[in-house]
């Protein structure tokens, strides 16, 4: 679950960079830590199969649920470190005008 959730993340915000004309909103480091997360899932999801065999297609429910949570808290906090970088590097100056008012 954790692999899906941050490759679904991963493949939106790429679409999302790929459409865009301009990159004021740097969503370059967001990919890469989609991305990034997604091949630490893929190798664990990798490794986990070859330790489980077939009974890694075949999880209890309460470890998808904390699966799901552990993607999502996962591209929550991407999405947590991607907006302080936005807010600190202030690329069009609206927090610092916002300051100054």
């Amino acid at each position: 679950m954790t692999l899906l959730i941050t490759v679904f993340a991963a493949v939106f915000v790429t679409v999302k960079w790929y459409t865009r004309q301009d990159d004021s909103l740097k969503l370059g480091m967001l990919i890469c830590m989609y991305w990034g997360a997604s091949l630490m899932w893929l190798v664990d999801a990798i490794f986990e199969y070859a330790e489980l065999g077939a009974e890694y297609f075949n999880p209890a429910p309460i470890d998808m649920l904390n699966d799901a949570f552990l993607g999502l808290s996962v591209v929550a906090l991407g999405l947590v470190v991607w907006v302080a970088r936005l807010l600190i590097t202030d690329s069009k100056g609206t927090v610092k005008a916002a300051l100054k008012k």
